[in-house]
C-alpha cells in the first residue's frame, strides 16, 4: 500500500543529498512531487530519475531567501496539480555554514544575517504561502529540517545552530496555530549524514571519530531521514505534530563520556554491557 498515494508534495533543497533522497521515496510511496532547488539543472535531473523509476514529479526553481521566487514555487504547484498536501523545508544555505560561519565573538555579520534570512526567514515563508494551499484540501503536513546543533553548542557554526533552534521553534507555532485546520507540523533534526557531497569528508579517521560518538553501528544515510519523512506525510503521523524528532543514531541521547567509557572499556580489556573477558 503507498502510504501518500496521490498527495501533492513539495520538497525544498532537493536537487541532492537528502532532499533528493526524500523526494524519491515520496514519489516512489506515490505522491506527486514538486522538486525544488536553487540549482535548477539538478532539480529537473533528478525530476527525471523518479519518473524513470515509474514516480511522478516536476522540477522547479526556488531561491528561499526570496520571497518572490518562493510565491512562484507555489503557484507552480497549485497550477501544476491544483493544490498542496506536504511541504517539506529541506533547503538552506550550508555553504555558509560550512566555510564562513563561526564563533560568536568571531562570525561576521553580515554571514549571521543572511544565515537568518535564507534559512529560518525561508522556511517560515515557505510555510506561509503553503498553509492557505492546505487549509483549501482540509489539512496537510509540513516537515521543517533542524539539526542536531539546534541541541547542543559546538566551537563553531553559531548562525547555522541557532537558525535552526529558530526552526525548531516556528514548528511549534505553527503547530499549535493550525492544527485545528488539519494541519500537522513537525521538524525532523537529522544527525550526521553522509551525502555525495561530504562522503570524503568523512573518510578515515574523521569519520571514525564521529561514528565513535554514535549509538548506531554506522553513519546516516539520506535514506534514513527520507524514511521519516514519509512517515510524517503519512496518515500514520496523523495524531504526531508540533515534535521534533531526531534521527541521528543516538548522537545526542547519551552521556558525553560515552566515547571515551568504550575506549576505556575496551583498553581494559572489557566488552562493553557485559562481564570483563581478560
Amino acid at each position: 500500500m503507498l502510504r501518500v498515494k496521490d498527495r501533492i508534495a513539495v520538497v525544498t533543497g532537493a536537487a541532492s543529498g537528502i532532499g533528493a533522497a526524500c523526494a524519491a521515496m515520496l514519489a516512489a510511496e506515490g505522491a506527486q512531487v514538486v522538486v525544488a532547488d536553487r540549482d535548477f539543472d539538478g532539480a529537473v535531473a533528478q525530476a527525471q530519475r523518479i519518473e524513470q523509476q515509474g514516480g511522478r514529479a516536476i522540477a522547479a526553481r526556488v531561491d528561499i531567501g526570496d520571497e518572490a521566487s518562493i510565491a512562484a514555487l507555489f503557484a507552480l504547484t497549485l497550477e501544476t496539480w491544483g493544490g498542496l498536501d506536504v511541504l517539506h523545508n529541506n533547503a538552506a544555505a550550508t555553504s555558509l555554514s560550512s566555510t564562513v560561519d563561526a564563533a560568536v565573538e568571531a562570525v561576521d555579520v553580515s554571514v549571521w544575517d543572511d544565515t537568518m534570512r535564507i534559512n529560518l526567514r525561508g522556511t517560515m515563508l515557505a510555510s506561509r504561502y503553503a498553509i492557505p494551499l492546505m487549509r483549501a484540501r482540509g489539512g496537510g503536513s509540513i516537515i521543517n529540517t533542524s539539526s542536531g546543533a539546534a541541541q547542543a553548542g559546538a566551537l563553531g557554526y553559531s548562525a547555522y545552530g541557532v537558525c535552526k533552534a529558530g526552526i525548531e521553534a516556528l514548528t511549534r507555532y505553527v503547530a499549535a496555530q493550525h492544527g485545528k485546520e488539519g494541519i500537522r507540523c513537525n521538524a525532523i533534526a537529522p544527525g550526521l549524514i553522509v551525502t555525495p557531497a561530504t562522503v570524503g569528508h568523512y573518510a578515515g579517521s574523521v569519520g571514525e571519530m564521529m561514528l565513535s560518538h554514535h549509538l548506531t553501528p554506522r553513519l546516516g544515510q539520506p535514506e534514513d531521514v527520507a524514511h521519516a519523512v514519509v512517515y510524517l506525510a503519512s496518515d500514520e503521523a496523523a495524531f504526531v505534530t508540533g515534535q521534533i524528532i531526531n534521527v541521528d543514531g543516538g548522537l545526542l541521547s547519551h552521556q558525553p563520556y560515552y566515547a571515551d567509557e568504550i575506549r576505556a572499556r575496551t583498553a581494559g580489556g572489557v566488552t562493553v554491557g557485559a562481564k570483563r573477558t581478560t
